[in-house]
């Protein structure tokens, strides 16, 4: 190019349309010299410093009163570190030219990226501290292959499009360039021109840290360290291990009562961590904490993918936040969402007037139980988005499990849609071939990248193989809730006990399909919205018997097959439905001990009983570590097994569901001896009727229920009882 520009490109560049700065700004080699030129809007006067010696190498002239400046040095040839001495409003500022660095994107990241294979995404895209050729700034990368034009707009540059257009990188699709000065705790966005010519306001789907709604600016902050996975936290996560789960919304487990405002990171550290660890529980489990517009989604429509939400508190307090959990020896699970994304203007949507994340038909594209979008997995780089997203959260914050949320909604093309409202798949069938691809990738990517972590899948169909390899078919998940054993059990218990003998299949079927999966049990969050009531709600009858009924299904729950995971509020039996809006009912449990002190109690004492007998958790999917004694009494409601561990010991559960109590009940047994209570939910410590077996209860070599022994028990009432074998 000649040393004078012309027209047009001015025009071009100061009016945002021109798509290559580069070639127009910056210094060039000409005929007559080397050739500095700059936009700098609203500036007077602007000097060329020889960075080295400080020395004045020329003064550029104004082509364009919008700010177009331009100039030879002469006698110079080859190019050299320079800056600028630019005069605003009568203050001269030295400042570094973005448009005399060279290229960012290297080139096997750049293979990476085209091929969907990078690990870690998140380390080359986005905004990155960088000192490049001994200057400070911050590097930014952002993918939008069909866009005009691309600046960086923010904190550092009066947030106008003009004054920072980046490189593009036709070969990738990425959109980069590095900004001396702009630092940590700068805000920041995409100014995008979009393939209709069209404006956008664009935040960084790559960004660290972000604003908190109405807001929606990124910030630019460092990435986080890497946190090591120590090997108990890796041992806590395992098959055979206890795993008691309690699931938590940050912003309504407790609230300040005076204003009614959220608890900060800091103060959930130092008033969650603590009841969780003295109330038993193995695991937390966050619902999502990624920045979210809509308080009322809960965190399930989220925005920013890599950043942790500012309601509570900053990207590092909430690392310290895990942290503190892992100190008292708490593992943390994190609900993520890669199932869809809201249309909110400000995030993924048509991000460079395209349908770039999401699918341009709504058939596929558009998610009409929840109003948003979904993901287009058959695209190279939004799968590896999202697969980066999930390393990211395990390796930079130390979580140690991933809940994936509404599988069955990715896996089928189907879901929530009527005839003629779905596009089949290649073969013709409804699955989503590329999320099952996509869901596969990740966990076993996660599998060799992080191991000791784990994903669990929340899927409610009966897909084959949920929590199988990938190399025998399945999806390749560690854990899947089975929320066919939460329908049935739950729909038993709500039904009034003279007619539960016309539905036991109900609590008997789960193990007919126990051992498909590697199973949860779960008493979620959704089973206490949505016009649903409480768990305590569901429960039949007066009072007194709608606790006892929670008390002998909880007793059901903690000893049947399968992890544990309980909903923050079941564990004091908070009678009315979950409000995302204000703090659990923390006042029933004040005043004079009562019922609900009695559920807290019990559901302490379950946790710690159940992880310090091998035999309730050991050998959850393994064929040897159940066995049913009394599995057909139907007309008496009553249901016992045996759970068994490695080396044979055992425990008996028995569970009466009518409020009628049993006495001198006989059954078989596998190993006679003498049989003491550890668990008995009708106990007057949990406010219930006191009945019971005190003491030890020895068997008697009289055959019953096609074993050799037997053994005779007083069931309470609306009850269930643990006992264990006494040493001989």
């Amino acid at each position: 190019m000649s040393e004078l520009p012309d027209r047009q490109a001015i025009n071009a560049i100061i009016e945002g349309h021109y798509a290559d700065p580069f070639s127009l700004l910056g210094m060039h080699q000409t005929s007559n010299g080397l050739e500095v030129r700059a936009l700098l809007p609203d500036a007077s006067e602007v000097w060329v410093i020889e960075t080295s010696t400080g020395r004045k190498c020329a003064q550029l002239k104004c082509l364009d009163s919008r700010g177009f400046f331009h100039g030879v040095i002469p006698r110079r040839k080859n190019p050299f570190r320079y800056q600028l001495a630019v005069t605003w409003h009568g203050e001269q500022n030295l400042i570094d030219d973005a448009y005399r660095f060279g290229p960012l994107l290297q080139e096997l990241d750049s293979w990476l990226l085209a091929e969907g294979t990078h690990l870690r995404p998140y380390e080359t895209l986005g905004a990155h501290a960088d000192v490049i050729d001994g200057i400070s700034g911050t590097r930014f990368l952002v993918w939008a292959p069909n866009a005009r034009r691309v600046s960086v707009v923010g904190d550092f540059n009066y947030w106008d499009g003009r004054r920072h257009p980046m490189r593009f990188r036709r070969e990738i699709g990425v959109w980069e360039l590095f900004v001396p000065a702009a630092r940590n705790g700068q805000l920041y966005k995409y100014e995008i021109i979009d393939q209709h010519g069209h404006l956008r306001l664009k935040s960084d789907p790559f960004a660290f840290e972000s604003q908190m709604r109405p807001d929606s600016a990124s910030v630019i902050c460092g990435l986080p360290e890497k946190v090591a996975m120590r090997e108990d936290r890796k041992a806590a996560n395992a098959f055979d291990a206890p795993i008691s789960i309690y699931e938590v919304h940050l912003g309504s487990w407790r609230r300040h009562t005076d204003n009614n405002f959220w608890l900060s990171y800091k103060e959930l550290e130092e008033q969650l961590i603590p009841y969780v660890k003295e109330m038993g529980f193995t695991h937390i489990e966050l619902m999502p904490i990624n920045e979210h517009p809509f308080d009322g989604s809960w965190g399930y429509q989220p925005v920013g993918m890599y950043a942790p939400t500012r309601r509570f508190g900053t990207r590092d307090e909430f690392r310290h936040f895990v942290a503190a959990a892992h100190a008292a020896g708490l593992n943390v699970i994190l609900d993520w969402v890669p199932g869809h994304f809201p249309s909110d203007d400000f995030g993924l949507a048509q991000f460079d007037g395209t349908a770039l994340y999401e699918h341009e038909d709504p058939r596929e594209g558009y998610h009409q139980d929840w109003n948003t979008l979904i993901y287009n997995y058959g695209r190279r780089e939004v799968s590896n988005y999202l697969a980066g997203n999930a390393l990211y959260w395990l390796e930079r914050f130390g979580i140690d499990a991933l809940r994936v949320d509404a599988v069955a909604s990715m896996i089928y093309r189907d879901y929530s849609r009527p005839q003629g409202e779905w596009v089949p798949n290649h073969f013709g069938g409804r699955e989503n071939l590329e999320a099952i691809n996509f869901i596969r990738y990740t966990n076993r990517m996660l599998g060799r990248n992080a191991p000791g972590t784990v994903t669990i899948a929340e899927e409610s169909t009966d897909f084959h193989g949920v929590s199988r390899p990938p190399e025998a078919g399945g999806l390749g998940f560690w854990f899947k809730w089975n929320l066919g054993w939460m329908h049935d059990t739950l729909d038993y218990m709500k039904l009034d006990p003279v007619y539960r003998s016309y539905h036991h299949h109900k609590m008997t079927f789960g193990m007919l399909y126990n051992y498909t999966e590697n199973f949860v049990l779960p008493l979620s969050h959704d089973e206490v919205v949505h016009g649903k009531g409480s768990i305590l709600d569901r429960m039949p009858g007066d009072t007194w018997q709608k606790f006892a009924n929670l008390r002998a299904y909880y007793g059901w729950m903690w000893a049947f097959p399968g992890k544990k995971l309980l909903f923050m509020g079941d564990e004091f039996a908070q009678g009315r439905e979950w409000n995302h809006d204000s703090s659990l009912d923390w006042h029933l449990l004040e005043g004079e001990d009562n019922w609900h002190n009695g559920v807290q109690r019990l559901v302490r004492d379950l946790n710690h009983t159940y992880r310090h007998y091998a035999p309730m958790h050991q050998c959850d999917f393994e064929g040897s570590g159940f066995d049913w004694l009394v599995v057909d009494d139907y007309q008496n409601s009553v249901f016992i097994f045996a759970r068994r561990d490695r080396e044979g010991n055992e425990i008996i559960v028995a569970s009466n569901f009518t409020p009628v109590p049993r006495e001198n009940y006989r059954f078989g047994i596998n190993q006679p001896g003498g049989w003491r209570e550890v668990i008995n939910t009708d106990s007057a410590h949990y406010h219930g009727s006191n009945s019971g077996n005190g003491g030890v209860v020895w068997s008697d070599p009289l055959p019953s229920h096609n074993r050799e022994h037997s053994l005779t028990l007083t069931l309470p009432p609306l009850a269930t009882i643990w006992l264990v074998r006494e040493a001989e």
